[in-house]
């Protein structure tokens, strides 16, 4: 059986300085590469925000509402590390959000934690703020430590998205280079990154390119293009 910190464990102990998720943004000409070592450092980070300070405990549900991103990607992994299952619809005991939905989470700040990032490199804040009582990643992630170890340790048999356990999320994996326009943090799209943590190998993740623009970054960052594999269940 497997949960994520075993899996991240495997990833760092093999080569902590080989990229595992590189992100390109058309839109904005953004390119942003994370290391193993590096991804699981915002990992820590986010973890420690979602437990330590907005007081998300072990089991409950986190609703992620991101476009396709690199920051959707430390957030399942956050997730994952504090033993929380990662839903997209129904209830939740907290939220985290980009700036296109932001307007529709807010109300609900009161209520729960609604942490907002706004999806700009190296994770920069709002410019403009964020509503009240919503939580600007951008500026509360930074402060948090740079490791993380959950209390309770998350369990195989802990739900880490809805009908999925830790231990089925990781069953299946492969080690290739995966080039994907899919979003990770999205039903569909989730296999792109938890297949190739899996199998110790790594995500291209591309926004907002043409096609001929997705096949040059391919052949760039020697990535396969190869159809996205299913998860378990």
């Amino acid at each position: 059986m497997t949960t994520f910190p075993q899996v991240l464990a495997r990833l760092l102990a093999a080569d902590p300085g080989r990229p595992l998720v590189t992100f390109y943004d058309d839109a904005t000409g953004e390119r942003t590469e994370l290391s193993v070592a590096t991804w699981a450092t915002w990992v820590a980070k986010v973890s420690s925000l979602l437990t330590d300070e907005l007081d998300v405990e072990h089991g409950s549900r986190l609703l992620v509402d991101l476009p396709a991103h690199w920051l959707g990607t430390v957030v399942l992994g956050a997730a994952w590390a504090c033993g929380i299952e990662v839903v997209w619809d129904g209830e939740a005991d907290a939220v985290v959000t980009g700036p296109g939905t932001l307007g529709r989470w807010a109300p609900e700040a009161g209520r729960i934690p609604v942490v907002a990032t706004a999806l700009l490199p190296l994770a920069g804040p709002f410019a403009d703020g964020v509503p009240a009582e919503v939580h600007d990643l951008g500026l509360e992630v930074w402060s948090q430590p740079d490791a993380y170890v959950a209390y309770p340790a998350p369990a195989d048999h802990d739900l880490a998205v809805a009908g999925t356990t830790q231990a089925e999320l990781w069953a299946v994996g492969s080690p290739d280079r995966l080039l994907s326009e899919a979003n990770p943090a999205s039903r569909a799209g989730l296999p792109c990154l938890t297949v190739p943590l899996a199998g110790g190998g790594s995500l291209v993740l591309v926004r907002n390119a043409a096609p001929e623009r997705v096949g040059r970054v391919a052949m760039l960052e020697r990535a396969t293009t190869a159809p996205h594999p299913r998860r378990p269940g």
